[in-house]
């Protein structure tokens, strides 16, 4: 049995490393949003302040689990 990858996965890497900021305010990270037009990094309180919105537009939207 072989595992499939769907497209949204190779799309998007599996992990947010250091270097990953958001793009509202330069913080670390912690949400990937995929839209058509490309792709969005937000951190916890933007993910969280704009997570009501992005749900209606974004293709995928992931967040990075707290450990």
């Amino acid at each position: 049995m072989t595992e499939q990858t769907t497209e949204t996965e190779a799309v998007l890497p599996p992990m947010f490393s250091a270097l990953d900021r958001c793009d509202r305010c330069g913080a670390q990270a912690k949400a990937r949003v995929l839209l058509d037009a490309g792709i969005l990094l937000f951190c916890g309180h933007h993910i969280k302040k704009y997570n009501d919105a992005l749900e209606a537009v974004a293709s995928v939207i992931m967040i990075e689990q707290e450990s």
